[in-house]
This record gives structure tokens, sequence and C-alpha cells, in this order.
């Protein structure tokens, strides 16, 4: 089933975008980033961009990299929160030099299901605390997710400073016992499927490019395959569920749905399209695809 989704986030609104760039509420605060995807003309005045309390200039000699300017008042850290039923996230924020602030609002849809799926999963007989595996996990808003309804949860993400945020997102949320793993992705899941450990849910969230903790080349087009295929020997072939998501631009929710089948089969039920957001003048604007399953 084809579905666009949208989550609702009181602490983060997409104000405007257009002309390269977003500008959005973070809790209390204004940021304004690039947005290559955003090809249409603002619908705010020019004076409320200028007002944002932090504002991304990338660096003239990197696509990526850059610094933001800030006004006085702007702290370098603040904590957002996301509430969803019994569910009470708490997820600090801080302006890094690739644009991004440690969360992406847009995955907060996938947050749900993962949490709806577990409280099914542990209805089940024999399934008490469901296992779940959550790839390329920066600062750990699916893994919270995961372990705010009960599951064990691994985290894995080769960057130690981001599990280290991940760690105090967990602390500030009242959580604990995330198992927390600093390591190349592919590696990590290829000796867990020579150990035959299996899990009751997997995550995937790769970027279109990486590199693991000692320097491992990731390139999404050419090495998602070989993941998928490892993932389908560590998820249980019933009770299970899998959420994978493609910021790769010009990959779509189809690609991966045909992708996933290859892997692991056609599953009971499915779900993929686009995570979007709609500004404050109702223009739409994807932040991502999605592909999940539950069987």
């Amino acid at each position: 089933m084809i579905k666009q989704l949208t989550p609702h986030i009181p602490d983060y609104e997409l104000l405007d975008t257009g002309e390269g760039e977003k500008l959005e509420r973070f809790g209390r605060y204004v940021v304004r980033r690039p947005e290559p995807q955003a090809i249409w003309r603002k619908s705010l005045d020019k004076g409320v961009w200028l007002k944002a309390d932090a504002s991304f200039l990338r660096d003239s000699k990197s696509e990526e990299r850059g610094e933001w300017r800030m006004k006085p008042e702007m702290p370098s850290r603040w904590t957002v929160r996301f509430d969803y039923k019994d569910m009470h996230l708490r997820m600090r924020l801080a302006l890094t030099s690739f644009k991004h602030v440690g969360i992406f609002p847009e995955q907060a849809a996938n947050w749900e299901f993962i949490y709806d799926t577990i409280h099914e999963l542990r209805g089940q007989v024999g399934i008490d605390r469901p296992k779940v595996l959550n790839l390329f996990a920066y600062t750990g808003g699916a893994t919270l997710a995961a372990r705010a309804a009960g599951a064990d949860v691994t985290h894995v993400d080769s960057v130690k400073q981001v599990v280290t945020w991940s760690r105090e997102n967990m602390e500030s949320s009242g959580l604990d016992g995330v198992r927390w793993i600093v390591e190349d992705a592919t590696k990590f899941v290829e000796r867990e499927v020579r150990r035959g450990n299996k899990y009751h849910g997997i995550i995937l969230d790769p970027p279109a490019y990486g590199r693991g903790a000692n320097g491992e080349k990731w390139v999404l087009e050419s090495d998602i395959c070989h993941m998928l295929e490892s993932c389908a020997e560590l998820l249980e072939g019933e009770n299970a569920f899998l959420v994978l998501n493609l910021y790769s631009m010009g990959l779509s929710s189809m690609l991966a749905r045909t992708a996933v089948h290859q892997a692991f089969g056609a599953p009971k039920m499915e779900q993929m399209g686009e995570l979007y957001f709609e500004d404050g003048s109702a223009k739409q604007i994807p932040f991502g695809t999605y592909y999940r399953f539950k069987r």
C-alpha cells in the first residue's frame, strides 16, 4: 500500500520553504537551513527569514559542511519533546557542521509504527521482549521508540560521538538498557549472521554515502542489496517487522519494495511512500522515502 506520511509534533513546525532553503521551528527556536528540493519561491517575507535564531551558511569549498550564524539568545544545545501514547521522548538538539540538528522530524511517523508494532508483538505467545536491531541509528529516535515499547534494542552506528548523543537522549527520556555498538553496520550484521542471531524487528536508515568506524566505505546503491540479504537471515520468519528509509534522491519507495521483496520475500502487510511535511503556506515537501512491512 502506497501511503504518504506526515507526523504531528508540537515541538516542530515547517514554517516556510523555497529557493533552496527551509525555515523550521524546533521547540522555541527557529533555524534556517539549505533544502535542495525546495525548488519553488518562498512565501514569507525576507524579514521573517532574517529573524531566524540560527542560519546555516555553506562552506564555499564543501557541498556538505558549513557554519552557523547564531543570534545571541540561541543556545548551543536545547531539548525537544515527542509524546505518543505512553511514549515520552526527549531529544537533545545541537547545531552541527553538516547542517543537521540531531533529529529528523519526519521519522516520527516511523517511531509511532515501531512503538505500536512492538506492543502487538508482545501480545504474541512466547514474545515478552522482542529483539530489535537499529542500523545506521544516528541519535536514536527509533531506538528509543522501540525501547519505550518494551523491546530489547541493539543500536549500531559507526560514529562514537553520535552513539554518546543517543545515550544522552535515552537518559533524558527516562529509559535504560539499550545495547550500544560503535561499528560499521555491514560488519556487525555479517558477524550476527555467522553467530546465528535472530531479531523480531530490523530498522535500516542508511545514508547515501558514509564511512565505517575504521574507514569502511558505504555507497547506498551498490551496498544496499547485500545489506538487505544479510538482514533477511537475521529477521525471524514470522511475528517480525522491517523499517527501511532512503534519503538518496532518485530512489523511490517502489525501488525499495522491489529490493526488499527480492531479499525477504513478499510479506503479509506492507506500506511504502514518502515522509513529508507541509509548510505554513501548504507547500508539501518530501524528506525521504520509506518502506516497512510486518510478517
